[in-house]
């Protein structure tokens, strides 16, 4: 069997192309994610507590919550899934081929949603206070829950400076860690920056611990030349140090960008005939649930698209 569209990933961008193309009647079939350590079902926004950024909820809603309606909004429609993580992939061919562990799969179409995975420091308490207890990699997503709190930011390129400017519209205060003398980060965005009285550098130090009980409480900083280690008290610890696109089995199949993310053009079209992209796998600049969504709709409505069209090139040729 040849299936219509196969897509990768089950965030709000997969789960939205499911859903479209679901109602389009193209009898989509979605996998959990990729590689080796893909997601679960759902995606990042299920190890996040309260979404209050995504429209049409305006008392918020919990992240594994919001995913599970998307779910089952996608099912609803006839989105059928494979409960596995897609291993390897033949773009070269067709129809294109997506391999699991246990089975290949053909498909006309294919809509790749494997997001990207932010990187960690792998300290302790890091783990232990992810999701809803202080320790965060998006600010954009859960600086309002720290309005008048003291936080500390980790990073010292572009990301990192917009997270802290970004809070000092909530915190009291901001700690920024990097581990450098100099910063990464364009000189625009080190001057707003360094300009802002809220935000205070920390240089050459490197955090090595976070700490508190039912929350964030404080974070223990060493300096990366003595070694001299002092605790600071804190109640949000924000992790900027970049992600790590999930497109390790695409390598060699479409073109990816010089750190890893699927290229798109403006309508999601990769650069294989066919291939669509949508979510963070292909966004390293807003990285929001919402935008996910719209490049996924948008990926869904270019499959069908590209469908409808091969049918009307086969009948012409008949």
């Amino acid at each position: 069997m040849i299936e219509n569209v196969i897509i990768i990933g089950s965030g709000p961008a997969g789960w939205t192309a499911g859903l479209y193309t679901g109602r389009g009647n193209l009898s989509p079939l979605l996998f959990s994610g990729s590689g080796e350590r893909g997601y679960e079902i759902g995606g990042q926004l299920t190890t996040t507590s309260e979404v209050e950024n995504f429209p049409g909820f305006p008392r918020g809603i919990h992240g594994l919550e919001l995913m599970k309606a998307f779910e089952a909004q996608a099912l609803r429609f006839g989105c059928r899934v494979v409960r596995e993580n897609v291993t390897a992939v033949d773009f070269k061919v067709r129809p294109l081929v997506v391999s699991t562990a246990e089975e290949t799969y053909r498909a006309h179409t294919a809509i790749l949603c494997t997001g990207s995975t932010p990187r960690r420091l792998g300290i302790p308490g890091e783990d232990e206070f992810f999701g809803g207890r202080g320790v965060s990699t998006c600010a954009t997503c859960d600086g309002a829950f720290f309005k008048d709190r003291v936080v500390c930011v980790v990073g010292g390129g572009d990301t990192a400076m917009e997270e802290a400017t970004y809070l000092t519209h909530h915190a009291s205060k901001v700690y920024l860690v990097h581990r450098r003398k100099e910063l990464r980060a364009s000189k625009v965005m080190q001057e707003r920056a360094l300009a802002n009285p809220k935000i205070e550098f920390l240089w050459e130090t490197l955090p090595v611990a976070v700490s508190g009980n039912d929350f964030v409480e404080a974070v223990r900083l060493a300096n990366v030349k003595t070694g001299a280690e002092r605790e600071i008290p804190i109640d949000g610890f924000f992790l900027a140090i970049g992600h790590l696109p999930n497109t390790s089995i695409f390598a060699g199949q479409i073109e990816l960008d010089e750190a890893g993310y699927i290229v798109t053009d403006k309508r999601q079209r990769t650069s294989v005939e066919g291939v669509l992209a949508g979510g963070d796998v292909q966004d390293h600049v807003y990285r929001q649930a919402i935008t996910a969504a719209g490049t996924g709709c948008a990926a869904a409505i270019e499959a069908e698209r590209y469908l409808e069209t091969a049918k009307e090139k086969s009948r012409a040729r008949a």
